[in-house]
């Protein structure tokens, strides 16, 4: 059987919020995208809950961070609070470091319905519901994927059997893709055809989940406007405020109680009860459920990459799951576009997992910690904690830093495995996220700072020109990759008066730091008059250099994109033809 031609230049197995986040970034960035989505309909339940601004960040760049925070709820603080309903300690912050707030709570289906939608602005990308990618093969130029119609997962079905090739299936329908990314969750079956391992722990202790919603919104949640973290011994419980009426509730079993038994009607209104009036609320869902710290020993294979839950599982209490796979998916976005319009070469991906995989670790650490923290149950144990936890909130320097939150990990990428210079320094900006504040652009008005740089390249500098430096073999490579040239100065400090040009030299964005946000953040990181910092598209900061060395900056990073083993490819539509097939076999 011959191999078709290219249908799409990535076929994304799973539309979650990984696979939508991809699905939008490949998406807007042009290129031909393929989803197969094996559930006919969204699941319709709450998992995620939460979001943080960096994320609100990554749904900015794909333009839905507006639509998205029209149905969260905004910089709600989170409790550790005791059973006798006095607060431990708060963690709260107002602080926008990314443009967007710290704590965002959001209703899952609501979230998926409106990415969903929202890729209706692109033509070039498909989505097929109802189509289970049963097997697939790949070679040096690309994979072959084997699909049938579905009817549903029931979201219970057993994992696939690692390492083994599934048979053809009847009625399956093929379509040829140059990459592969599986975002298909925990379950993938991507991974297991792959017959990739995955290390790390899973916790047995179950908890009860219930999912209500409020009939009437105004009446039955006004005790309860935060989301808590019930430090009970008795019972460890978690409470979580959504927007529109909806709430969650997460028990912890105890001991000989059985799922059977948590999830009958009774039990289930019984422990509601305890803080709420339960016929104000619609019961949406009951389950038990345990949790996993595990991580795939690699996320890619040929030219078949794992994203999201295929790649990686983590706690739920820090609400990191699915921000991880958001994350993935933006790290991933822009090295796929680079390869596939031959800016790099193929082994630049591999930086992906290198980037990816220590932060995700880390954020399922504190996810554990976090666990260990809510969840005890010692009677003495808890009292220690209680004890010592009042104390260190107190204390000058960690008091703040724990109040803040800022003991969940950064946005900073572990030295010797990012695509950057190396740090020079502790505070160093190569390897982190460059913070986006609010800017006063060349059109007088507020905007902030990714609407203006773009989702590309940027070489940004403080008052000067970025490229002054340049020769004209590295400003020609800047500008064949669409880097866009900012100068940021402080307010009120734009060229003006005698002797100034009337208009800003060609290419070249000025705007203005009310704030002073970029400039603390410029000195914080070494950056002085004359330096220019390279900023990759997602944002993290490539080199941060004085200006005599940013061509010599421009070939380490042409080095590392591995350009010179770098293959422009040749776009094609995804036949409509095949696609009006596959929607009437699903």
């Amino acid at each position: 059987m011959n191999a078709p031609d290219f249908a799409c230049d990535v076929a994304i197995v799973g539309l979650g919020p990984t696979g939508l986040t991809l699905a939008h970034a490949l998406g807007q960035r042009g290129h031909q995208v393929l989803v197969l989505e094996r559930e006919p309909r969204f699941y319709g339940n709450a998992r995620a809950v939460y979001t943080d601004g960096e994320c609100m960040r990554i749904f900015q760049s794909i333009g839905m961070a507006d639509r998205l925070a029209a149905d969260m709820l905004e910089d709600a603080p989170v409790q550790m609070v005791l059973p006798d309903g006095s607060v431990l300690f708060q963690i709260k912050t107002t602080k926008r470091e990314h443009g967007w707030p710290a704590n965002n709570f959001f209703y899952q289906p609501l979230l998926e319905t409106a990415l969903s939608e929202g890729l209706a602005r692109h033509p070039n990308v498909t989505v097929l519901r109802g189509r289970e990618v049963t097997r697939f093969e790949q070679d040096a130029d690309g994979v072959d994927l084997f699909h049938v119609a579905c009817g549903g997962s029931d979201y219970g079905k057993a994992a696939p059997q690692l390492g083994v090739k599934p048979a053809p299936a009847p009625r399956e329908a093929r379509v040829r893709a140059r990459w592969m990314v599986g975002a298909d969750g925990g379950r993938s079956g991507v991974r297991a055809q792959l017959g990739i391992e995955m290390s790390g722990k899973n916790f047995p202790n179950p908890w009860l989940v219930v999912d209500i919603k409020a009939k009437d919104a105004s009446d039955g949640l006004r005790h309860v406007p935060y989301f808590n973290f019930i430090c009970d011994p008795a019972c460890p419980t978690v409470c979580c405020v959504q927007p529109n009426g909806h709430h969650r509730f997460e028990f912890m079993l105890m001991p000989g109680q059985t799922r059977e038994q948590m999830t009958h009607p009774e039990t289930v209104r019984h422990y509601l009860s305890r803080y709420i009036d339960v016929d104000k609320f619609e019961i949406l869902r009951t389950l038990v459920y345990t949790f996993n710290a595990l991580m795939a020993e690699k996320w890619r294979d040929g030219r078949v990459l794992l994203a999201g839950d295929a790649a990686h599982m983590t706690p739920q209490f820090i609400g990191q799951g699915m921000n991880a796979g958001v994350r993935d998916a933006y790290n991933l976005a822009w090295k796929l576009d680079a390869v596939l319009r031959g800016q790099a070469g193929e082994a630049f991906l591999d930086s992906y997992q290198s980037e990816r995989q220590p932060h995700a670790a880390a954020m399922t650490r504190e996810g554990i910690r976090m666990k260990d923290f809510v969840s005890m149950t010692h009677p003495v144990g808890t009292r220690v904690r209680n004890l010592l936890t009042r104390l260190m909130v107190r204390l000058p320097g960690i008091g703040p830093f724990v109040r803040r939150g800022e003991f969940i990990p950064k946005p900073v990428y572990e030295a010797g495995c990012y695509m950057g210079l190396a740090r020079r320094r502790w505070r160093g900006a190569e390897g982190t996220l460059m913070p986006q504040p609010s800017v006063r652009g060349p059109d007088g008005r507020r905007h902030l700072l990714d609407e203006l740089i773009g989702t590309g390249f940027v070489l940004v500098s403080a008052g000067v020109d970025p490229r002054r430096t340049l020769d004209a073999e590295a400003l020609s490579f800047w500008q064949s990759l669409g880097a866009r040239f900012v100068a940021v100065y402080p307010f009120g400090g734009r060229p003006n008066g005698a002797g100034i040009d009337h208009a800003a030299p060609a290419g070249l964005i000025e705007c203005e730091d009310p704030e002073g946000d970029f400039q603390s953040w410029w000195r914080r990181s070494g950056g002085r008059a004359g330096h220019v910092a390279i900023v990759r598209p997602d944002k993290f900061v490539f080199a941060l250099v004085e200006g005599e060395a940013l061509v010599g900056a421009t070939r380490e990073l042409r080095r590392q994109m591995r350009v010179d083993e770098a293959v422009p490819v040749t776009h094609r539509a995804l036949p409509a033809v095949e696609a009006d097939h596959w929607r009437e076999a699903a």
